[in-house]
């Protein structure tokens, strides 16, 4: 009888994740230790954490700090509202709000699964209303409307060659921004007259969903140089685009080579900043995006009367910058136009997941037959 008791009480420990067995109350502040445990071993893609980390991280960060010492079974609806009416202090939009809320709720339905909370407690929660659409003065998201391309050709003085040719890629095939960061010759199925990218690790995929991105020939001419590297290599490179920078400075050097410090000694007599690192082989989103921006404040600088005004500045700049999940917009406005709205649908990815595998090869002929007419 003792070893079966043991096997049960190891069983129990394994399958907790060899959390310790408690047959007490906890606080909010164990839940959600133990609760950001799991989401560290959940919320990856292709060996890297995503942003669904950081958001439950801020999400459980606020409930500690308003109730962290309380037990969880004293953490009701009114607390909850406590933790929603900071975050509406904090200036954040209802749709943002909401997700948090959810995502509250959810630390606690993890707390019921593993017999950390009682079920009570997640049903009051469940209870609570999320804000809705004119029934409060919580500011909306703003929808990403597609940029101009006139906007697009405006930046393009201020972009390296790599991050005008990711625009020009993005422009013509729809991608989303970290599929284009992403992509590597070894992803390409170039067998036939239109090429073919499945993508992996994509936003849907956990739906059970196919993304595939069709690119035609004008996008096959933007993408063909950078197919010369090693299969596995990103094909847009950050250190590349880095370098092509310092290649214009040095151009533009009116001091000898031989006089004054040499290239990339400026500061050689200085030991190295502790943050600061070399530019990696290889963009993400937000190194994508901040080139961007940096591109949009040089093509339309504030006006000199602003430049003591911060707050006037960054309202400035904001309203004359756009981002790369822009171009795709304008992709889709463009597809939409010319071919309806289903078609736009096959090219961006946007079919529902239950109707993907029954229509998957129609869509694809719809795809390829499109993308070799535009792009």
């Amino acid at each position: 009888a003792s070893h079966v008791e043991y096997d049960r009480l190891i069983a129990e420990y394994l399958a907790g994740g060899r959390r310790r067995i408690r047959d007490q109350s906890i606080s909010v502040n164990v839940l959600a230790a133990d609760f950001l445990k799991q989401v560290a071993s959940y919320y990856v893609k292709d060996a890297r954490p995503t942003s669904e980390q950081g958001e439950y991280r801020s999400v459980a960060g606020t409930a500690c700090r308003l109730y962290g010492d309380q037990p969880v079974e004293k953490f009701g609806p009114i607390a909850l509202k406590a933790c929603r009416q900071e975050w509406i202090n904090a200036g954040l939009t209802r749709q943002t709000i909401n997700k948090r809320q959810f995502r509250l709720v959810r630390m606690f339905k993890w707390g019921v699964a593993e017999e950390l909370v009682d079920s009570s407690v997640w049903e009051t929660l469940r209870a609570v209303d999320t804000l809705h659409v004119g029934r409060t003065s919580v500011p909306e998201m703003k929808e990403v409307p597609p940029v101009e391309i006139e906007r697009v050709h405006a930046v393009t003085p201020f972009l390296s060659p790599v991050v005008r040719d990711m625009i020009a890629l993005q422009l013509l095939t729809g991608m989303r921004p970290g599929e284009v960061c992403r992509l590597r010759p070894g992803d390409l199925d170039r067998s036939g007259d239109v090429w073919e990218f499945d993508v992996q690790g994509h936003k849907t995929a956990h739906h059970g969903r196919k993304r595939t991105v069709y690119i035609g020939p004008e996008a096959q001419a933007v993408l063909r140089p950078y197919l010369l590297r090693a299969a596995d290599q990103h094909c847009f490179s950050a250190a590349e685009s880095r370098e092509w920078w310092h290649q214009q400075k040095e151009a533009k050097r009116v001091t000898p080579a031989s006089c004054g410090n040499a290239r990339g000694r400026k500061n050689d007599r200085k030991p190295p900043a502790k943050n600061s690192r070399l530019p990696r082989s290889f963009f993400d989103t937000a190194s994508y995006g901040r080139a961007i921006a940096t591109a949009c404040k040089k093509a339309w600088p504030a006006p000199e009367e602003m430049r003591g005004d911060k707050a006037a500045v960054k309202a400035w700049e904001d309203q004359h910058r756009w981002s790369p999940n822009q171009l795709r917009h304008t992709r889709a406005t463009e597809v939409r136009r010319l071919y309806g709205l289903d078609a736009a649908q096959v090219i961006l990815g946007h079919a529902r997941a239950d109707i993907t595998q029954v229509y998957a090869e129609v869509d694809r002929q719809k795809a390829i037959e499109i993308t070799r007419k535009i792009g």
